[in-house]
């Protein structure tokens, strides 16, 4: 099959070929003044096979997107991906994947072990704060960390 190439890069993977979970260097750009964005394919689920419902990914994703930069310097940005097997994690800098992993180890296993309230769910700093399943989110975030203990961090 002959597909069209986008400007997308996820579009133009192969979501045949990666097994998840996984840590992937998305792109990279460097800006007019040699700024260094990286962005990374945080891949929770298998593609195509399963998802992450929207209240597990929106729990994960508030209480990841809080701790991750209590983790890492130069976040910029931690956002689920639309079709819900992961997350796009984008960072001033060239960071390795591996150092990548090493930290969304520790912030997923903050996931599992979170007490409490899932960060910011109300009314006034959430779009859509009754649909947070915290319980879901722990179950993904431990299934992530499982994952890559036994198979590593690389896609393929």
């Amino acid at each position: 099959m002959n597909l069209k190439k986008y400007n997308v890069d996820s579009f133009n993977l192969d979501h045949r070929a990666v097994k998840a979970p996984y840590v992937r260097l998305a792109s990279r750009k460097t800006g007019a003044k040699g700024d260094v964005v990286s962005k990374f394919d945080i891949r929770v689920t298998q593609p195509n096979v399963e998802f992450m419902e929207t209240g597990a990914i929106h729990a994960l994703e508030h209480i990841a997107a809080e701790t991750l930069r209590d983790v890492m310097d130069g976040v910029i940005d931690f956002s689920p991906m639309g079709c819900r097997t992961g997350f796009y994690l984008t960072l001033w800098g060239e960071i390795s994947e591996e150092n990548v992993a090493s930290a969304m180890l520790t912030v997923f296993q903050k996931v599992v072990d979170w007490k409490g309230e899932v960060p910011a769910a109300n009314e006034i700093q959430c779009g859509n704060f009754r649909d947070l399943d915290l319980e879901r989110a722990r179950f993904f975030a431990e299934k992530w960390i499982k994952g890559i203990n036994e198979k590593g961090f690389s896609p393929f």
